[in-house]
Formats: C-alpha cells, structure tokens, sequence
C-alpha cells in the first residue's frame, strides 16, 4: 500500500511540474525549456495570430528568357520557397503565386519585412565560379544538396560535418573539367567559389589528388569547419538557388493578426472552458475513472504543449484545432476503456480484473482509430503545404501523446484505485441492474 502511495504521488507531482513547466518554463544548467507563452523561444505565432511580413517578388526575365516556360518555372518558384521556409520551422508561412510573373510570401512572427527577405535568403541565384570569377555552372545544373555528418573516408578516423551535392546529367562533364583545372592550379587558386550573386557561401579547395581525373560521377562532397548549422544552411541555400531566374522585391510590408489581437487570448480562454466541460462530463457520467481521466487529460495537455514550445512549431489557429481534435480523441480512447470496464464489472468481475480486460479489450480499437488518423495527419503533413502542415503536425503530435496517456497514464493511475482498496462498483460508474436491491 505505502509503495502504491508514493507512485501515485509520484505520478501527480510529474503532472504538476509538467503544467509549471508549460506555465513558466524552466532553466537547469544548459538545459532550457521555454514557456509556451514566450513569443521568441516559446511556440510560434502564426499569421492570423500574431502578424507577420508580407513580401511580393517579381521575376527579373533576361532578354534572351523563353516566356513559354514563365508558368512552369513560377511553380518551381513557389515550390522552393515554401520548402525552404518548411526547413526553417515557419511552417505556417504561406506562398502563392500573383499573376504571371510574381510571387506572395507571408511569414508569420517576423515584423520586420527586411528581417524576413534575408531569412527567407531567395532573391538571389545560385553559380558556381572558378578562382578567376569564371561561370562554371549556375543553378539550373543542380540538382539537389543535403547536409549530412559520418567519416568521408575509410581512412578517416573521425565524423564531421558535410555537403553533398549532386548535379543533373547535363552539368557532370563541366564540373568534372573544371575541378580538374582547379586541382592543377597553384595554391590560392585551386578553388571553386559557391555564389550567391555577389555573396561568397562557400570557397572549397580542390584537391591535388584529381589533379587527373577531376571529381567525376554525378556527386560532390563538400567538407571542411563546418557545424551542423552551417551544413544545414549551405545546403539549404543551394538548394533555394536553383532559381531559374532572379527575384527582386517589389513589396514589403508588415501585417497585423487577421483575427485580431485577442484571437489567441479568446483561443486559450475556449480551449480551457472546453477541457473543463468534458472532464466535468467525465466525472458525472463515469465517476472515480472520470477522475483518473481529468488527471490523465491535464497530463496530456501539459506534455502537449511543452512539446510544441520545444519544437518551436508555428501555432495557428488549424493548429489549434489539430491540438483540440487530439484531445477529443484522447477522452474518445478512455470512453471506450471505461465502457468495457463497465461490462465487465456488470458481469461480477473484480475490479482489478476489470481494469485489466477493460484495456485489453479496448487497445485494438484504440489502436485502429489512432493509426488510421495518424496516416491521414502524414499525408497531410508530407503532401499539404502552410496551415494545412500545421494542422497535420498538431494533429499527428497530439494522437501519439493521447494513446501513450490512455494505456499508460489512465491504466496506472486505475490500479493504483485498486491498490487502494476502493472496490466499490458505483465509483466506477456501474448502476443497479432493474430488480436489484
């Protein structure tokens, strides 16, 4: 009895320092976890929210530009964009396309457009030139480059961070001949500039081992002092310069919350009401589980939140909605729990063995309904873009947590009642069958 007790003190103390947590923070060595009410480490505000910037690009077309491909590489334009500011966190940051040659970009959070258009880093385009400022390659010859970290070689003894990039067809044979002459030419020389207009990202040497062959295959890692930070933003601006053309700025502005001030306030406030309403449902109608399940539903919503502030997920209101469908699911998995507990306590069982079934007989469907909204949130997540995103990536959070709480947390604390002793059926909700005494 006494070890009962302390778990479930245990279990109740976990839960009040994970609302504290989410509430206040905390700061423990180097380890900080932000509030979830921080607006700069905390979870992000999206657009409708709390404003943002609101940037219009135009395309610069060259004389000699083929028009009849504008529309495809608009789309290319717009596709990049938002895949870069996706691997920013600004997943709630939207980007449409505005007649035929320019481009919309809102992002949310970030009040000063100058501030945005260098986070966003895609006015420029990509080149690749030698030591004497030659064009080796521009944009449209790569294909795709990623960051990655492990030994480049057998011989090395150490990992360290890298940039791989691979090029399209068409590009091998110039990037082969020209780090070949980089690879033969004298110390100082023997580099290749990665540009951005007239930004240097990157100046990798050659090496004198092609000296020969030149860097062949579709391929080309890039190493050096690089951190994981950097990698990744190399690669991503590699990736973002593949441009078919350049973009100037045409507009910029900054937008207030178009829901208003209040809107996230009024959001919480609903919210609350929301989740006392159904733990007051919950307990009336189910009784001591009902209890068990309020506890359990304050430790999801907690461990909920604390997780999105330290994802740093842009917060809008579909989000909101994706946070408050998961928690309906999570009250929809311990309805199903109690309802079989109550059969079978209807059906003389004890009430240890009760609870036992209860969740065995409740986990498949539990587990059906969960997977079957968890695929709906990847697809989504993976195929959806701005607030369509956040939607899915709230939704898909929030089922994960609400199934480990009901077949962990509801469970544990149900046995701990019976641990206690309180055995009698009409705290768990069992009425008298008709005729009984």
């Amino acid at each position: 009895m006494k070890k009962s007790i302390l778990s479930f003190v245990a279990v109740l103390v976990v839960i009040v320092l994970l609302c504290c947590t989410a509430a206040f923070g905390f700061t423990v060595g180097p380890i900080t976890v932000a509030s979830v009410l921080d607006e700069e480490d905390g979870i992000r505000r999206g657009l409708d929210l709390v404003g943002g910037s609101s940037i219009t690009f135009e395309a610069v077309l060259e004389d000699d530009y083929n028009t009849a491909n504008l529309t495809t590489d608009m789309a290319s334009v717009q596709a990049m964009m938002q895949k870069r500011l996706d691997s920013l966190g600004y997943t709630e940051a939207t980007v449409e396309l505005v007649g035929d040659n320019r481009v919309k970009v809102d992002i949310p959070s970030i009040n000063d457009p100058a501030e945005a258009v260098s986070i966003l880093g895609a006015t420029a385009q990509l080149k690749f030139v030698d030591a004497d400022g030659n064009l080796i390659l521009d944009g449209s010859g790569i294909k795709s480059a990623k960051s990655g970290y492990g030994q480049l070689s057998q011989n090395d003894v150490t990992s360290q961070h890298y940039v791989e990039v691979t090029f399209n067809e068409d590009a091998v044979e110039k990037w082969t001949e020209a780090t070949k002459a980089a690879a033969n030419a004298e110390q100082g020389k023997n580099t290749i500039k990665i540009m951005m207009d007239d930004t240097t990202l990157s100046e990798p040497g050659v090496s004198s081992e092609y000296a020969e062959t030149g860097i062949t295959g579709d391929t080309c890692v890039i190493s050096g002092s690089f951190t994981a930070e950097s990698a990744k933003t190399l690669a991503e601006q590699i990736n973002i310069g593949q441009l078919p053309f350049s973009l100037e700025e045409v507009s910029m502005s900054s937008v207030g919350p178009q829901l208003g001030e209040k809107a996230l306030s009024t959001s919480i406030k609903a919210g609350a009401l929301g989740i006392l309403l159904v733990m007051i449902f919950m307990i009336f109608f189910y009784r001591l589980p009902g209890v068990v399940a309020s506890i359990a539903l304050i430790f999801y919503t907690a461990l909920d939140l604390v997780i999105l502030s330290v994802a740093h997920v842009n917060l809008s209101l579909p989000g909101i909605a994706g946070i408050i469908l998961s928690i309906g699911m999570a009250v929809d998995a311990n309805v199903v729990i109690f309802e079989r507990m109550r059969d079978e306590l209807t059906n003389g069982k004890t009430i240890r063995a009760a609870i036992d079934s209860g969740f065995n007989r409740a986990f498949s469907a539990i587990l059906d309904s969960n997977v079957t909204t968890l695929i709906a949130a990847f697809v989504l997540y993976f195929m959806g873009t701005g607030t369509v995103k956040g939607f899915a990536l709230t939704l898909g959070i929030g089922v994960v947590l609400s199934m480990f709480t009901a077949v962990t947390v509801t469970h544990f604390l149900l046995n701990r009642m019976a641990d206690f002793k309180v055995t009698n059926p009409k705290l768990y909700g069992v009425r008298k069958k008709k005729g009984e005494a």
